[in-house]
């Protein structure tokens, strides 16, 4: 079962790694187009149409790729701060009680970007999003909208692996010494 919980870990580690860069690049895409936009418009006299929506674009993935990373490194708004350094039954609990709070705020997220009503695949977030384009950038909206799935997947996926890992740590049962 450890064995199980560290390869876990050790995905959503890679995950979280291929997530980190993947924000880098978004903010550097955002900060390179709202750049471009501000020359083209008072040097050149000439901005283009594209560089505020890649721009807008490009926070999102930055901002959802950002988060993912910021809950894997513990970094998220909690309401247990401290959960990780509590060992012991207490510590157990509050991690369950952090799992179930991901679990109810991101199932329905991922739900309703794969169905929509009455489980129509084509009636969903990402299925709306397909056939639709960006107003000023002729590319299918899916390659922005999927961020916000990708995003709460590879969270679940960070709360499972710490979950696991806090599970078959053979400390978790072993009320923290004191000094």
């Amino acid at each position: 079962m450890r064995a199980v919980a560290l390869a876990l870990d050790r995905l959503s580690a890679a995950l979280n790694s291929i997530a980190l860069w993947g924000a880098v690049l978004a903010v550097l895409v955002m900060v390179y187009a709202a750049g471009w936009q501000v020359i083209a418009r008072y040097l050149l006299d000439a901005p283009p149409v594209w560089t505020e929506e890649l721009a807008r674009r490009a926070m999102v993935w930055a901002g959802m790729l950002g988060a993912s990373a910021a809950f894997r490194a513990g970094a998220d708004p909690s309401l247990f701060p401290n959960m990780v350094e509590i060992r012991g039954r207490l510590g157990l609990v509050l991690a369950l009680i952090r799992a179930a709070g991901v679990a109810l705020f991101a199932a329905p997220v991922i739900w309703f970007s794969l169905y929509g009503p009455n489980m129509n695949m084509a009636r969903g977030f990402l299925g709306r999003s397909l056939d639709r384009t960006a107003e000023m950038i002729p590319i299918s909206m899916i390659w922005f909208t999927a961020a916000v799935p990708i995003a709460f997947v590879l969270i679940v996926l960070h709360m499972l692996a710490g979950l696991a890992i806090r599970l078959t740590d053979p400390e978790v049962y072993t009320p923290k010494e004191t000094s």
